[in-house]
């Protein structure tokens, strides 16, 4: 009866922090959206939160590796491949925001739905699942591969008119709700191209992560090696990128400055947990909790757009009021 409740209290604790990291990261990029229509560069954004992030995490790598006796020594290989995770995650976070700033945080979530399908792929071509045919449960994911890819890239190609219309008396001239969320068709399109490559990048290095994790199991050691190597990786693109205008990495004291911080502070949580996950749950358990951000993303935005609808009936009805009163 222990070993259940250790068993189960344990499969909790797993549920839970994947859970809170995936809202996290949602909010995170609504954050960054709103932020970027307020001048927030995506290469000075990545640059300093993930420089924020290593500093972070770096009394917690010096502590656990101090305290450890069970770790094998990291050596130049380990190394090499914690550098290649750093430049695979640099390419993905670079596509994301990018991505998300053409797009919408909404598309980002739905395209992450092929990050399932993708890593799925990967971990049985590199043997670390196995699809038998007879077994109701590889039938399954093999459906559900088939069936997320069709399912993102129509996301991707089709941008068809809105679901749910608020119908309003004519009086009421409500505006646009989100207007720093909107994109145009061939903004959308490029965005969820970028989207697409991001996940790609994902699940490589799902895969990859896992491999570093069965040789190095330190979580702290391989997210601040990951986190300071994505900080000099996306600036040093920036420098290059946005050589003839200096002034994107001046840091305002607006919302920019407050993305960047959530960001940092958030980005350290999100990878030990990564790294804690991959280690005893596999690849494959991190990339099932993608599909739960659209649902996430979908929930935020329908709240927004309420709570200001709310707000913007009540405002016409005052000055409805208002008017009959001075009649």
């Amino acid at each position: 009866m222990a070993v259940a409740v250790s068993i189960w209290r344990r499969e909790a604790m797993f549920l839970t922090a994947m859970l809170a990291s995936e809202t996290g990261i949602v909010g995170l990029n609504t954050l960054f959206k709103v932020a970027t229509s307020k001048g927030l560069n995506s290469y000075s954004f990545l640059g300093y939160s993930y420089l924020l992030a290593s500093l972070l995490l770096l009394p917690s790598h010096l502590f656990s590796n101090s305290r450890s006796t069970s770790l094998p020594p990291l050596s130049f290989s380990i190394l090499c491949k914690i550098g290649l995770l750093g430049l695979i995650g640099s390419t993905y976070v670079i596509t994301s925001y990018i991505g998300v700033k053409y797009s919408n945080p909404t598309l980002a979530s739905a395209i992450s739905n092929i990050t399932p399908a993708l890593t799925f792929i990967l971990a049985v071509i590199f043997r670390m699942e196995k699809v038998r045919i007879k077994e109701r449960s590889s039938v399954a994911k093999v459906m559900g591969t088939i069936l997320s890819l069709v399912g993102a890239f129509v996301v991707v190609l089709y941008h068809g008119p809105r679901v749910f219309i608020v119908s309003s008396p004519p009086y009421l001239k409500f505006p646009q709700l989100t207007p720093s969320l909107a994109s145009s068709n061939s903004d959308w399109i490029i965005g969820g191209c970028l989207l697409t490559i991001r996940d790609i990048f994902v699940s490589v290095s799902f895969i990859l992560q896992a491999h570093i994790m069965s040789e190095y199991p330190a979580a702290f050691t391989v997210s601040f090696f990951y986190t300071l190597l994505v900080s000099i990786i996306t600036s040093s693109a920036g420098l290059v990128v946005e050589r003839n205008n200096p002034s994107v990495w001046i840091i305002r004291f607006d919302i920019t400055l407050i993305c960047i911080l959530a960001m940092g502070i958030f980005t350290p949580v999100y990878y030990v947990i990564h790294s804690w996950t991959v280690r005893y749950k596999g690849p494959l358990y991190l990339a099932i909790f993608k599909p739960l951000s659209i649902l996430i993303a979908f929930d935020r935005r329908s709240f927004d757009n309420v709570r200001v609808l709310r707000c913007d009936v009540g405002e016409s009805k005052r000055r409805e009021d208002s008017v009959r009163e001075r009649e």
